[in-house]
């Protein structure tokens, strides 16, 4: 029986040190009196009371014959199993089960006497249980001459999986020495690690017992009954939780019966010679350390200090994950360089009770021993090892003995086992005496709070000793060691904190190798890790391989929503293991993390059917245990859990029936005492309804939080809270009503969609095609015009112009047809923005103009939340663009800062962002930098600020460009290519071409001629190809700038006339002009003047404004230097 265990159940876990220092095994705890724990510590009488209560229970259910024999051992767990409140019902939870089975049972019980069958089957039960037991496993039951076992209940343990597998090697060892009836034992051993439910089968009396329900067991049975004898076979789910922590031998795929795909396997062949937890679990996917610059620089300043022989204790202290080992494992690497003796400790959580531990390790790694070295070989290796430290004779002898070699050189007096530990001590600190008076040392301990009592005297022996000698003592441990050296001289104490946000995002970015996540993903890990770096690395490989993520060129993109995320296997033991040191108030814990991360007191007292001083005590023990924390007293107390991950694995552990009625009754009682909430924190009963199971009342509340969270334009919350009601929406049955619904909810994700992903996106189209599918199926109500909108907005964005005009003039006549008024002004801002990107820039203006007409700030208001963009700020900023290029310049100016000027008085981010962005496109055409500079500052700030990537991007793309426009080229460049990279992947069409002309005259300024020219062929068939032609005069004018430069004057003007004609017929006056500049400069350099007059004069002279803009100061100094000539 694990004592421990038995301590935890009975809510007495702080005595758990002292049983074990001082030798309290399962046969000591029978004999216990109060006398004996008095001695041990428990001064309280109410403890004694309940300690000797429980002792006496003990022996009552574990009679001499039974504890003899034992061939049914599992009913004194099960019996004990019942005291637990926590383990009284059912649960989820992850275990890893093992499967023991003797094998040939069936040839023996033809051999064998019934009796003398028995007694065989009483030792194999015997001496597996004994084993199980001592590893902290639960004997779930004996079938025969097979025994179940499950690691991870009633009370998981961190590395459950490694304790399965430790004690299969062991039990296959032990049943193989069993000596009954002169017979040979074999036993075989599957181990599978996986999600159950475990519950009650038999409710009453001695034979109570617990089942597991899922597939996992099932599995284990099945690895076994494919095990050779004396082998221990784990499923793929087991192997990935164990790292290098032994060595394996891989097995072709199995077929299993009853399972549909064949499944891997591998045999565990023995423990590994990997002496460090840390490296054998984390391998080589090591990331560089963030964070903890601070903390380096410290350790290094210590051993430098060191090195010049001012010896320097540091006490590295954290919780697990924190980074303990990574620090030291950096500390290493930084001095690699230094000439130096490096000594590496590792205690052991399987060898608490091993005297001297992590020293006998050291020595063995250091001296060189081989599995297979027999005991002469590893003396001689040792005794080598010993004269580099120059250790005397008697030293070696000492360690000889300590490492149980046998040895006639080195025969030792017959001293008594105090003297003989006393000599051995000395021998240890010697060698590292030696050691120091060659070189400086490094010495790292780790783990302390693993240690054996023997190296702990050992360890305070070198602290002494440490000081007088150029050596760094490193020591790792967890908060509940509690060392004795703090404060004393040349002793730091350094506490790992957890990281803050800026790293922790850092953190995420190195382990996906650079390629950045979506921003939701990116803030659910950063939120629910809680800065501990092991939970950020766990949680992120486990979103990679979720499979809803999908790679791209430098980034990954969700395939769908996103969904919670779920605790990665390699966790779940260990956030389980926190809950369980608590097993007796876990069922407060569960209620709480039910109700949030953040659960109220008064909130908990109402659904929590405990009596108020059962929940204060059960409350006081969770925030003594720090897995909760409080703030303020009850009745006004709030809670918050340590980890989001914690909470996430307490909640997770509740059965879904019993989880729906503790919601349900959450939300109830929310109504209840905090009506308010309905209104301000909608999404809040959304979520419990939901888990309840109350779908209509989830539906209600999601499409409420919708609206507020448009309203305020927090339109990322708003995509969340859209998805996740129409996940709650698929649940009900297909009806009339259930569609209306769905149009609702996917009209409203479009428009959110466009605001923070882009128009571009699939995800974006996918819920405008949906939006629109389901419009046309409830007969194309009026008041979803804007969904037709949305749907062409889509397209018309992602370089499809045809469809998207197509989809504008449809929704132009329903809405004349039915003088609908805001279908009018959807319909003509459509038409207005689709007819300038094929460069019809008359008729463009004539629609957008109507919008300005049309628009009603009152009657039309709905329709900024509806779409995304408030249609009279669209306008005008598309406006500002179209009167630009047809030639009025100061008009274009005013209506594009006119847009900007309405969106920041109708404090609306998205309507903000767009009109910004455009105005950006404006100002790099007209090339007025100062200005751009302002605007794409305020844009990306804006953007980040409100999370809309696609506008970030943009504008980070024109701070790229004047970059390149002063002097700092390559950065430029990088961030032109890296955007337009970015947006073509997306399935930007509109302002693609826009982009890539930046890059090209940003290579060229490069002097990358051939790139440029390149860039631009490309972008000119792309607008070919789509149809995208509103920069096409300008993209011909530029490849013919560039021709000339490269002295191809003929190419050049060719590409002039080509732009003048494009612009011509597009009505298109400024870039008429910029390509006439251009033509009549090259006339003049042919010494054509008159022509060159007669291309230029037509066109400046039909200009009515933008006199000071640097366009038309070009071309008048070019008309005044022809007339000058």
């Amino acid at each position: 029986m694990d004592v421990g265990a038995w301590l935890n159940r009975l809510g007495l876990e702080q005595y758990e040190r002292a049983f074990r220092e001082n030798d309290v095994d399962a046969e000591a705890l029978r004999g216990l009196t109060a006398e004996d724990l008095s001695d041990l510590g428990v001064t309280s009488v109410g403890h004694r009371r309940k300690l000797l209560g429980a002792i006496a229970a003990l022996r009552e259910r574990t009679p001499p014959e039974i504890e003899r024999t034992r061939p049914l051992a599992a009913a004194s767990t099960a019996k004990a199993v019942s005291q637990d409140p926590a383990a009284s019902s059912a649960e989820r939870r992850q275990l890893t089960v093992m499967f023991c089975d003797l094998v040939a049972s069936t040839a023996l019980s033809a051999r064998l006497d019934p009796e003398d069958l028995r007694d065989v089957i009483a030792a194999y039960h015997r001496a597996v249980t004994e084993i199980i037991e001592a590893s902290g496993g639960f004997v779930s039951e004996y079938m025969g001459d097979g025994i179940l076992t499950y690691f991870g209940y009633p009370h998981a343990n961190e590395d459950d999986a490694e304790r399965a597998v430790r004690a299969g090697l062991s039990a296959v060892d032990a049943v193989g020495r069993i000596n009954v009836k002169s017979l040979k034992l074999q036993a075989r051993v599957g181990i599978a690690t996986g999600l159950v439910v475990v519950r009650d089968v038999i409710d009453e009396g001695p034979a109570r017992k617990q089942s597991v329900v899922g597939e996992t067991p099932n599995l284990a049975a099945r690895l076994q009954a494919s095990a050779e004898p004396d082998t221990v076979l784990i499923a793929a789910s087991t192997r990935r939780l164990l790292g290098a922590l032994f060595e394996y031998r891989e097995l072709s795929s199995l077929e299993i019966k009853g399972i549909a795909t064949p499944v891997s396997a591998w045999q565990v062949l023995r423990p590994s010679v990997v002496a460090s937890r840390f490296e054998a679990l984390r391998g080589d996917s090591l990331t560089t350390l963030v964070g903890r610059d601070e903390e380096i620089e410290l350790l290094l300043r210590r051993w430098t200090r060191a090195k010049a022989g001012d010896g320097q204790i540091v006490l590295v202290s954290g919780e697990a994950g924190i980074g303990k080992s990574r620090i030291v494992a950096t500390l290493t690497e930084r001095i690699a360089t230094d000439t130096a003796v490096r000594l590496r400790y590792f205690c052991s959580p399987y060898h608490q009770d091993s005297a001297l531990f992590p020293f006998v390790d050291q020595l063995g790694r250091a001296a060189g021993f081989v599995r297979d070295d027999p005991p002469a070989v590893k003396l001689e290796k040792l005794e080598a090892l010993m004269a580099r430290a120059a250790s005397a004779d008697d030293h070696v002898a000492i360690l000889a003995d300590l490492l149980s070699l046998p040895s006639e050189r080195h025969a030792l007096a017959n001293l008594s086992p105090q003297l003989r530990k006393e000599r051995t001590l000395q021998a240890l600190v010697r060698q590292l005496e030696g050691l120091a008076r060659q070189k400086p040392v490094l010495i790292v301990f780790e783990d302390a709070h693993w240690i054996d009592p023997t190296s702990r005297e050992l360890l305070d022996l070198t602290v002494e000793q440490v000081r007088r000698l150029p050596v760094l003592l490193v020591v790792t441990f967890r908060p509940e060691f509690q060392p004795p050296w703090v404060g004393q001289s040349r002793v730091s104490l350094l506490v790992l904190n957890r990281l803050d946000r800026r790293d922790r995002t850092a953190l995420v970015m190195q382990i996906t190798a650079g390629k950045a996540l979506p921003d939701e993903v990116v803030d659910q890990i950063v939120d629910r890790t809680d800065g501990v770096p092991l939970f950020i690395e766990e949680l992120t490989k486990s979103v990679l391989e979720s499979g809803f993520l999908r790679k791209e060129a430098d980034r990954y993109v969700l395939d769908g929503a996103l969904p919670s995320l779920a605790i990665p296997t390699t966790l779940n033991d260990s956030l389980m293991a926190r809950l369980d040191r608590l097993a007796s108030v876990r069922h407060v814990a569960q209620m709480g993390a039910a109700i949030g991360r953040v659960f109220p007191y008064l909130l908990l007292r109402a659904v929590a059917p405990l009596p108020d001083d059962e929940l204060d005590a059960a409350l006081a023990r969770l925030v003594a245990s720090e897995l909760v924390f409080q703030r303020g007293t009850p009745p006004n107390a709030v809670y918050t859990f340590k980890h989001a991950l914690v909470q996430d694995a307490a909640h997770g552990s509740l059965l879904r029936g019993s989880r729906r009625q503790l919601h349900a009754r959450i939300a109830a009682a929310l109504e209840t005492q905090s009506p308010e909430l309905t209104d301000t924190q909608p999404e809040l009963f959304a979520q419990h309804y939901a888990e309840a199971g109350l779908v209509e009342k989830s539906i209600d509340y999601w499409g409420k939080a919708a609206r507020r969270s448009v309203a305020r334009s927090a339109m990322a919350e708003a995509v969340a809270q859209l998805q996740k009601g129409l996940e709650v929406l698929a649940l009900l049955p297909d009806t009339v009503g259930r569609q209306r619904k769905e149009l609702e909810f996917w009209s409203a994700l479009g428009a959110a969609l466009i605001v923070v992903k882009g128009n571009i996106l699939p995800e974006t189209g996918h819920a405008c095609a949906r939006a629109r599918e389901l419009w046309e199926q409830l007969g194309s109500p009026s008041e979803f015009l804007h969904i037709p909108y949305a749907q062409a907005r889509y397209h018309a964005l992602r370089g499809e112009p045809d469809l998207a005009r197509r989809l504008g003039e449809d929704l132009l006549r329903l809405s004349l047809e039915r003088n609908d008024s805001a279908g009018l002004v959807l319909g003509h801002m459509s038409s207005g923005r689709d007819l300038m990107l094929v460069g019809s820039f008359a008729s463009a203006r004539f629609h957008l103009e109507a919008v300005r007409a049309l628009y009603d700030p009152i009657a039309h208001r709905s329709l900024g939340h509806e779409t995304g963009i408030y249609p009279h700020v669209n306008a005008e900023a598309y406006l500002g663009i179209v009167l630009f290029i047809l030639g009025f310049p100061d008009q274009g100016s005013a209506r594009s800062s006119g847009a900007i000027v309405e969106a920041r008085a109708l404090a609306h981010a998205p309507s903000l962002a767009l009109s910004l962005g455009i105005g950006t496109i404006m100002l790099s055409l007209a090339g007025d930098n100062a200005a751009l500079k302002e605007r794409a500052g305020q844009l990306v700030a804006v953007a980040t600020e409100q999370g809309f990537p696609i506008w970030r991007g943009h504008g980070t793309m024109h701070q790229g460009w004047l970059n390149v426009e002063n002097g700092q080229v390559a950065e430029g460049i990088s961030l032109l290519r890296n955007g337009s990279d970015a947006r073509r992947a997306d399935g930007e069409g509109m302002w693609l071409p826009h982009y890539l002309a930046l890059l090209a005259r940003a290579r060229e300024t490069a002097a990358q001629n051939e790139e440029a020219l390149g860039v631009l062929d490309e972008t000119l068939q792309l607008v070919e190809k789509t149809g995208v032609r509103w920069l096409a005069a300008e993209l011909h004018r530029h490849k013919g700038e560039m021709l000339l430069r490269q002295w191809q004057s003929d190419a050049a003007e060719a590409a002039y006339l080509t732009a003048l004609a494009i612009a011509v017929e597009q009505g298109a006056r400024l870039w008429e002009l910029r390509a006439a500049t251009s033509l009549a400069r090259l006339r003049c350099q042919q010494d054509r003047h008159a022509e060159a007059q007669d291309i230029l004069a037509p066109v400046y002279n039909w200009f009515t404004e933008g006199f000071a803009t640097p366009d038309l100061k070009n071309a008048k100094a070019l008309l005044d230097s022809i007339s000058g000539g």
